[in-house]
This record gives structure tokens, C-alpha cells and sequence, in this order.
């Protein structure tokens, strides 16, 4: 099959709309430069070197890890301790080739998600998975296995890539896939970058009906019927997502609202396609202590009966559906500079299981302060080797860092590990690496491909030092 990328595309991907406001004369020297560094939760931060350029094969020549966009929320893009350089991907950001009546693309790995969708959605296309966030690059896609609202029926990213081309450990460049160096493609789909430098992803994209989004919400009372509601929905709606209060007390804990969507047809959307929003920045970080519980619980609050009982549906705007808080660029500077992290874990179904409940009674009797949590149904386990979801139910919360962040992350894990699940690696920052190996099984077979592709430990993060006993 020949893919190609025709003329109109080709105007559409002019430098100028690729850097996101780059000029040219601002593009970064390939030299390394020594620069703040952080993850979206901006925790850690760290001084490190990082390297960009167009030219990602040079780029990646001497460098111990590829960071992407930077939306990863902990230390998984972060560089080890030490002079090691990263490269950063975001410059090498073409589409390369386009299959119009397959749908298959294949773009650098720096090419941004949004870029992806501002060309496609209009053109019938989207991509098959997307996280909650189109601030990403699909290299940092293929690296987390990102998964989204429809993980119960489309799973993880990687089950849509088809191939991989990387720059391994010892320098050679390679493409990979289920048919050639499987065992290598398998361990880079959720790896974290750490099996190679991804170059160039294939990957298969979805044809939708219309580039518009029929949603339908409606409230639920309480913890419990929350997520029997969840489990209903996900039989017949292909997108749910469950946000729940649980900053709230009593019979109320656990309330919120269940959004449940599916691409419009095109006798219910609107005739023109969706005019794409200008996200304005918050300018400055925050005073950390401005941000409190009863400030979000006032917020929450105003926002569930701001919805009402009835249930909703109509037409929705496809990032108000998919990427509600991109709505503001640098919103994680609400949390100021002591910044914040995103506890996500997945806990085997099913919904009813008392497991669910003590989880999040865990979460209260230590005090935990969540500002945001998202709840998902996971449906069954893809094919990358370290890929995060599993059958059952990922909480997402979003927690301001203080003196007691490692001593609740510790707590949430013993119940997370002894029932069975597991940690985002994408999201943390405080997990120890016992913890993370009683919750890993398939942490020895991965580092069996890892080490056979890297017997010399050349590629490693600050993740891996503090998870996996890389040194430094």
C-alpha cells in the first residue's frame, strides 16, 4: 500500500501552524542548554540539559532520554541526576504520509497531538484514542500508552499503532511492530521511553461520522450509584467519564456528573465544522496557599446543582468534550510553585466491589485533598508490556503537594497493591519502587526486552532511577 500526503495537507502543515507560534528565527539551537525542567504537576523540578532541533535522528544520538511536550505530570520525562542531555522532540513535527482511504498516518514523533486533530477532524478522521489533554506529542503517546474515555472499547493507543521506527540504545535505527521485533514494540508501547528514542510512529485513525460530539449528562447522587451508573453507561455509549466530588461529606461524598458521548451524526450536527477556541494562558504562578479545599468544595458544588437533576444531551464542541481543561493554557499554575500530582491508579472491577469503597475511605482517613477526580471504566488489558489500564475502574486525582503527599501516596498504594492494581506511570511522582513492583508482575519479563536491547542501562529518566533502581 502506498501512503502519500497530498497537496492540501501539505499546505495545511506549513512551519508556521507546526511550532505553535515559533517564529523562525526563535527556534532553539541543537546545542544543549541547561534549563528549568519539570513535569505538568511542576514536581519535581530539575535542572537538566535539553537539546531540539528538526532533526530528531542527530538529536538523539547522545542523548539518555526524548521528552515530548512536557504533559507527563511527575518525573517520567525528566532527566537523571547528573549531566545527561534529553531530547526534546516538539521541532521534528511533520507528517510524513497519509493513506486517505485507509486512514493511516504516519507523522515524527513530535508531532502534536492538536496539529493532528486541527487537520483531521473537518476531513472525517480522528484519532482512535486521546488522552485529556491534545498538549501531547504521539511519541509521548506511544511512551505512556495513553488511554481515554473509551479505554472500555477501544483501549489504549498502542492497540492502533502499527509500527515504530526508533533509534535504540546502541545506536542503530529500526522500525518495529507485532511483525518485526515484536518483544521490542511490545515493551515500548507504555515503556516511558525507556526502550529506545521514538523517530516516527504509523498508527491507524478512525473515521467518524462528524467532526461534532453528541453528549448526554445527568447527576448522581453518591459514590456508589456514581459508579453503578458508570457501569451502565459503558454498555451503550462508546465515551464515559464520571467526575466525582470528594471534597464533600457524609451521604453527598462521591456525587457529581456522568458525561457520556458519541460522535454526532450528520443530521444532528451543525452544518460547518467546529471553529477551533483561543486558549488564553494563565500568566504567573499562583500563591500556593491561595488555592483551598473549600474554595474547590464551594466550586464543586455550584457546579452539580448549576447542572440540575433533569438529564442533558445536545451538541458539544469536541474539545469541550474531550480536553475540558485545555480551555486554559498553564492551568497547573493555579497550584503555584509547590505544585501538585495526579494519583492515578486502576482497580480491578467489579463496580460494586468493596475494594472501591476502601480505596476511597483510605483517601479520606489521610486527609487527602482532592481538587478534581476522574473516573473511568478500563476494559481489558492491551498489548504493551508495562501498558497501565486493566479491567476495572482508574481514579484520577488531582492533589496539591505538601508535608503529607508521600505518607497518602504510600497509603493509597498499600491498598492499590494489595487488591490488585496498579499506578499511571505517566501521572506519578511519589510512588517507591517496592511499591511499584508488588503491583507490576510483568515487571521481569519487561526488563528482560529492556536489557536485552540495553545491556549497558545508556537510557534511563529520573523515573527510572527512583522506580526501577537505574543508576544515576
Amino acid at each position: 500500500m502506498t501512503l502519500i500526503v497530498n497537496e492540501p495537507l501539505k499546505v495545511a502543515l506549513g512551519r508556521e501552524s507546526l511550532n505553535d507560534g515559533w517564529p523562525e528565527a526563535a527556534v532553539p539551537e541543537p546545542a544543549p542548554r541547561l534549563t528549568e525542567l519539570a513535569g505538568w504537576g511542576h514536581y519535581p523540578v530539575v535542572q537538566g540539559y535539553e537539546r531540539r532541533s528538526e532533526d530528531l535522528e542527530s538529536l538523539t544520538r547522545d542523548a539518555v532520554l526524548t521528552r515530548g511536550l512536557g504533559r507527563s505530570y511527575g518525573d517520567s520525562s525528566l532527566p537523571p541526576p547528573g549531566r545527561h542531555v534529553v531530547a526534546g522532540s516538539p521541532l521534528a513535527d511533520r507528517l510524513l504520509a497519509f493513506d486517505p482511504a485507509a486512514g493511516i498516518v504516519r507523522v515524527e514523533a513530535g508531532f502534536a497531538l492538536m496539529n493532528l486533530n486541527r487537520l483531521f477532524y473537518s476531513r472525517g478522521w480522528f484519532t482512535p484514542v486521546t488522552p485529556g489533554t491534545h498538549y501531547v506529542t504521539v511519541g509521548g503517546m506511544v511512551a505512556a500508552d495513553v488511554h481515554g474515555k473509551n479505554h472500555h472499547v477501544a483501549g489504549c493507543f498502542g492497540e492502533h499503532v502499527r509500527c515504530l521506527r526508533m533509534r535504540v540504545a546502541d545506536g542503530r535505527i529500526i522500525e518495529c511492530s507485532d511483525r518485526h521485533e515484536r518483544e521490542l514494540f511490545r515493551a515500548t508501547l507504555g515503556g516511558m521511553g525507556l526502550t529506545g528514542h521514538l523517530l516516527e510512529v504509523e498508527f491507524q485513525m478512525e473515521r467518524i461520522a462528524s467532526p461534532w460530539i453528541w453528549q448526554e449528562s445527568e447527576q448522581v447522587r453518591d459514590f456508589e450509584s456514581a459508579l453503578e451508573a458508570l457501569q451502565a453507561a459503558g454498555k451503550e455509549w462508546p465515551y464515559t467519564v464520571l467526575w466525582s466530588d470528594l471534597l464533600a461529606g457524609g451521604a453527598k461524598l462521591g456525587r457529581g456528573l456522568l458525561m457520556k458521548s458519541r460522535w454526532a451524526q450528520p443530521h444532528e450536527a451543525p452544518a460547518a465544522p467546529p471553529r477551533w477556541h483561543r486558549a488564553p494562558a494563565l500568566p504567573v504562578f499562583l500563591p500556593s496557599w491561595l488555592l483551598q479545599p473549600w474554595m474547590v468544595a464551594i466550586g464543586s458544588a455550584l457546579n452539580y446543582w448549576k447542572h440540575g437533576a433533569r438529564r442533558r444531551a445536545g451538541i458539544v464542541h469536541p474539545e469541550t468534550c474531550f480536553y475540558p481543561l485545555d480551555v486554559v493554557r498553564e492551568w497547573n499554575r493555579l497550584y503555584g510553585r509547590r505544585g501538585f500530582t495526579q494519583y492515578q491508579a486502576v482497580l480491578p472491577g467489579p463496580h460494586s466491589h468493596p475494594r472501591q469503597r476502601r480505596f476511597i475511605e483510605t483517601l479520606r482517613a489521610r486527609g487527602g485533598k482532592v481538587f478534581l477526580c476522574v473516573i473511568k471504566d478500563c476494559g481489558p488489558e492491551g498489548k504493551g508490556m508495562l501498558s497501565f489500564p486493566k479491567p476495572g475502574i482508574s481514579y484520577a486525582l488531582d492533589i496539591p503537594i505538601d508535608g503529607d503527599t508521600q505518607a497518602l501516596v504510600d497509603a493509597l498504594n498499600d491498598v492499590v497493591a494489595a487488591e490488585g492494581g496498579r499506578v499511571y506511570l505517566a501521572k506519578d511522582a511519589f510512588t517507591r519502587a517496592e511499591h511499584f513492583r508488588a503491583m507490576e508482575p510483568r515487571l521481569d519479563a519487561w526488563n528482560t526486552v529492556r536489557r536485552a536491547w540495553d545491556p549497558g542501562g545508556r537510557l534511563k529518566s529520573a523515573q527510572s532511577i527512583r522506580l526501577l533502581g537505574d543508576r544515576a
